[in-house]
């Protein structure tokens, strides 16, 4: 959206309201599946907790819950797939966020990880986030018609052919000038595999959900993917500190390629548009009860932080 209008403004101004919802039912669940502080090795725990619960916009989850509404699935199962997805992205972020990484300061607004309990205990933080997220997942999924297909979409799309591979292959580009495809390919990988794994397991909470539905629903999530991450390089170089709640310009300090500084920035914003239109036409399809997903999508390209 180059320049929503009044109209766009409402309706993602409502959406918001709408998220509000999700982010509560997803921190009320990760809040329960989590160790508690006081249970031994309390720093461990409390490491965990400080990387999960110290805020976030909780895409991931709400798009797990908009996926299971939409195929009508059995809202009693969404929220074990939603923190899943929710564990192992904080799990990447605190690893991301190290020394050895991206070397951040900030995360949501406060210190990283490693600067409040050092870089031993934020690698053990994130390894046992990515126990976690398999651990929750399994439990729920055993109620579930598809509960091994679950397990198996979360751990394609955290592994070396998903998220950490989209890491791998962003660590080797620091300093080079990719294509515009192989800037895509990588961010189809390390941001976008974990929004399609969270649309799919919100997906396979419905009993009757069909191939062609899964499929539609997938092509979907991997439009919004890459519109997310154009939308992250496009805040890195328009908005603040405070208001990205993490370090304005990393990108560019590290001579990291991004959108922007392959196609310019009103260039970037064209393509976050045209990804969020074709994202919609996906959903052309499903009735009313998507949604949640179609306001996502405009939420996405539309945010502020």
């Amino acid at each position: 959206m180059n320049a929503p209008g009044e109209g766009a403004d409402q309706r993602i101004a409502t959406f918001d309201i709408d998220l509000g919802r999700y982010r509560a039912r997803a921190n009320r669940a990760l809040e329960a599946c989590l160790p508690a502080a006081e249970l031994p090795p309390t720093q461990l725990h409390e490491a965990m907790r400080y990387a999960v619960l110290n805020g976030g916009k909780r895409v991931r989850a709400t798009l797990v819950y908009a996926a299971g509404e939409a195929v009508g699935g059995e809202a009693a199962l969404f929220d074990a797939p939603a923190c899943a997805v929710e564990l192992m992205h904080a799990y990447s972020l605190v690893h991301d966020d190290l020394p050895a990484m991206d070397d951040d300061d900030l995360r949501r607004g406060k210190p990283t990880c490693h600067r409040v309990f050092g870089e031993a205990n934020a690698l053990l933080a994130g390894d046992a986030l990515q126990s976690a997220a398999f651990q929750v997942l399994s439990e729920g999924a055993s109620q579930a018609r598809r509960g091994m297909d679950m397990i198996a979409t979360l751990a394609h799309a955290s592994g070396s052919l998903g998220m950490a591979g989209g890491q791998a292959v962003d660590l080797a580009a620091v300093g080079t000038q990719p294509s515009l495809d192989e800037l895509e390919t990588m961010h189809r990988h390390k941001t976008g595999a974990l929004i399609r794994a969270s649309v799919r397991l919100g997906a396979l909470c419905g009993a009757d959900t069909s191939a062609g539905q899964l499929a539609q629903l997938d092509a979907y999530a991997a439009w919004i993917g890459l519109a997310f991450q154009v939308r992250d390089d496009i805040l890195d170089v328009e908005a603040d500190t405070e208001t990205l709640g993490k370090t304005q310009g990393a990108d560019v300090a590290l001579n990291k390629p991004t959108y922007p500084s392959l196609l310019g920035l009103a260039a970037a914003r064209q393509k976050a548009d045209e990804l969020h239109q074709r994202a919609i036409g996906e959903l052309a399809d499903f009735d009313a009860r998507a949604d949640t997903l179609r306001e996502l999508s405009a939420f996405i390209v539309s945010r502020p932080h």
